[in-house]
């Protein structure tokens, strides 16, 4: 197994997260990139996290390292990306988790400070997005910036492969019940470009916008322009879970779409991404999944054969978080030539040998 060298840039809920993940992986972080929080606070903010509970290891800090179990991680207080000096500490793979820089002109200021490849922790506009047991096998070691796309569409578009592959979806409504997050309000304030959205997040329950569901057609191109979807912003730290409703080619009861989600689970593409359950849960049951997607079959219900309401659930912090690590590991494979990706050349070289010595044998 080939070393593989992370910065973080952006030490909030997310970076924080990775971080945590990447402990837990064994994959290595080396630099952490954020100008508005000092390496003593740092420690602490890692140490104690009001969702995920109090972190076991032993940590310190000296000077501008941030140490774990005694091993060291620089840290860096730059506010230009350009000017995080990535390459001193031969940075393979930046991940960009400020909310702040997500497109590939942005992002490109992490490659000019010695960075080789970017991972956006959030969808974008031009970058090529990539989600865990759906469509990572179309990543190539020339893609140098690429997004994760969001904790969302991370949950529906597993879900949706399974349903699409094997039932055709004609349309599909998404809506997601989704934690708020840290970027509402603690009580009303101003938000000019959204009136709802300045509303006291603890206090309501707040419809809003999300592009997750027409990303799963960038992810699934067959789906693309057959989804849309919204979210309501509940008052909940940590987990959420997504209602995909939608029309489908083929007929099938309701019990033979679980079955067909169920054996998903247990393939190779979808073991460890999708989930699923048939009891009687709750969200807080969720805290800690690391899951994308946990589909609960007890929740769903159909109005016919080809008309179904589907629920999964997700951890929108933990899972998302154990997906970056996922990506950046599956990268390295493809960028160090250890492991090869489906119809490539290599294969389709070897399989064409092995044809044509069968068919010597059988002339």
């Amino acid at each position: 197994m080939f070393d593989i060298k992370i910065g973080i840039n952006g030490f909030g809920r997310i970076g924080r997260l990775v971080l945590r993940c990447a402990l837990e992986k064994g994959v290595k972080v080396i630099a952490i990139n954020d100008p508005f929080i000092p390496v003593d606070y740092m420690v602490y903010m890692f140490k104690y996290d009001s969702t995920h509970g109090r972190f076991k290891g032993d940590l310190s800090y000296k000077d501008n390292k941030f140490i774990i179990d005694g091993k060291p991680i620089t840290v860096y207080t730059e506010k230009e990306p350009s000017k995080i000096p990535w390459g001193q500490l031969s940075v393979d793979y930046v991940v960009e988790s400020t909310g702040v820089f997500t497109t590939i002109d942005k992002c490109q200021a992490h490659i000019q400070g010695g960075a080789k490849k970017v991972i956006i922790t959030a969808p974008s506009v031009d970058a090529p997005m990539y989600v865990m047991g759906v469509n990572e096998d179309k990543y190539t070691n020339k893609d140098t910036i690429v997004s994760n796309a969001s904790c969302t569409t991370n949950c529906l578009a597993p879900l949706a492969k399974v349903i699409h592959e094997k039932y055709g979806i004609i349309e599909g409504l998404m809506t997601t019940i989704h934690s708020y997050t840290a970027t509402q309000k603690t009580v009303d304030g101003p938000s000019n470009k959204d009136w709802r959205g300045g509303r006291g997040a603890a206090q309501n329950i707040i419809p809003s916008s999300t592009g997750a569901a027409k990303a799963v057609g960038k992810v699934i191109p067959a789906l693309n322009g057959k989804l849309t979807g919204m979210s309501f912003r509940v008052p909940t730290p940590d987990v959420s879970v997504v209602d995909l409703t939608c029309r489908l080619e083929k007929s099938a009861k309701y019990e033979d779409i679980c079955n067909t989600i169920k054996n998903a689970c247990n393939t190779n593409e979808l073991k460890n991404i999708l989930s699923y359950t048939n009891d009687e849960v709750v969200s807080s049951d969720f805290l800690g999944s690391s899951y994308s997607s946990i589909f609960d079959a007890k929740a769903g219900i159909s109005l016919n054969d080809n008309f179904v309401k589907l629920i999964s659930w997700y951890d929108n912090e933990y899972g998302y978080s154990h997906r970056v690590i996922d990506l950046i590991k599956h990268m390295a494979k493809i960028d160090n030539n250890d492991g090869t990706r489906k119809n490539s050349p290599s294969n389709q070289q070897r399989r064409s040998r092995q044809s044509s010595r069968s068919q010597s044998k059988n002339n």
